[in-house]
């Protein structure tokens, strides 16, 4: 009989900026079956938060990776970085956990996955929004087959919070972050478009510079078509206050999410459905943690309780419709995935 470990996965925290701030708060504070030990970070002004947080902090993530207490080391850094450092991770037999996206092109995400697979690691992915429960709900009448055939997507995450960032950050970097919004908040709603209907086949892509100076655009929209069929319409603007709408249409009923807050500091959502020959219904869902909870099934899957819930071939179909997208936002053209 398989003896499955109960003591938290000791981990090192890579990138200790905004969103990793954010994840040592929550990982630490306890109930994620996980326990970040070290904090790695190429900036030293970040070692005053990492002593504050009660991290061993260092400028090389080779020094993590040398701590034979470390099993496992997310990373919370430039997408531009997660192939190189996924792949010393690795290296050193450590299960990874990355933000998204996981690369920029296929071919590296197809090279990333491979690696872990060989290693016989686990391999995480920063899609919380999979976790956030009205978004696991929709995920799951699909797979039961309770919307019938599924027809099309609209999403929408927007947000104004670059505007105001320093001109250096990384995040404002068109070859680092390019397609408007796409990396930052689209990423998330082309991972639910791919699981929900498979594979992409080709994408025309909107994007445009219309109220900042923003170098990778600020207003984008892309129309998707899926191999399978099926349509999927995904904006990520940069220049709006924030919104997150997911709404996925059937055959049998629709269902329409709304979140009332940032998922960096999540306060619920509200939830309009409409099933055939029933009357269309509003209900709110009370907050919940999806970042918490999204560190918590890795944590579990390293441990062996559960198979981690995004698999390779998920993040490798979204990668590879992020790299059409790209293209497309590029030249405005119908390009193929």
């Amino acid at each position: 009989m398989t003896v499955i470990e109960e003591r938290p996965v000791i981990a090192a925290l890579v990138g200790l900026g905004w969103w990793g701030k954010k994840m040592a708060g929550l990982v630490n504070a306890g109930g994620v079956e996980m326990h970040f030990i070290r904090g790695v970070d190429a900036n030293l002004e970040a070692e005053a938060f990492a002593r504050e947080a009660g991290l061993q902090f260092s400028t090389d993530l080779a020094e993590a990776l040398v701590d034979p207490n470390v099993e496992a080391v997310v990373l919370a850094t430039p997408h531009s970085l997660h192939r190189q450092q996924i792949a010393q991770v690795v290296a050193a037999g450590k299960h990874v956990f990355c933000e998204k996206p996981l690369d920029l092109t296929r071919a590296g995400a197809e090279a990333s996955v491979a690696l872990c697979r060989k290693a016989g690691v686990v391999l995480g992915m920063g899609h919380e929004r999979r976790f956030e429960p009205p978004v696991a709900e929709i995920l799951k009448v699909a797979a039961e087959g309770r919307l019938g055939r599924l027809l099309q997507i609209e999403a929408n995450f927007s947000h104004d919070k670059f505007l105001n960032l320093d001109r250096s950050n990384w995040r404002l970097k068109a070859d680092q972050a390019p397609a408007g919004g796409m990396t930052a908040t689209g990423i998330h709603l082309t991972d639910l478009a791919v699981k929900l209907m498979g594979p992409a086949k080709d994408v025309r892509v909107i994007c445009e510079n219309l109220a900042s100076e923003i170098p990778q655009g600020d207003t984008m929209s892309a129309h998707i078509r899926f191999g399978n069929g099926g349509s999927a319409y995904v904006a990520a603007t940069l220049a709006t206050p924030f919104i997150s709408r997911y709404a996925v249409y059937g055959t049998q009923g629709w269902i329409e999410v709304r979140d009332k807050a940032h998922v960096e500091a999540p306060d619920g959502w509200v939830v309009t459905e409409g099933w055939k020959d029933k009357p269309i219904t509003v209900r709110e869902v009370a907050p919940a943690e999806p970042v918490r909870d999204n560190l918590r099934a890795f944590a579990r899957a390293v441990r062996g309780k559960q198979d981690y819930p995004i698999t390779g071939d998920d993040m490798i179909n979204n990668i590879a419709l992020l790299e059409a997208i790209v293209r497309s936002a590029r030249t405005g053209a119908l390009e193929q995935v």
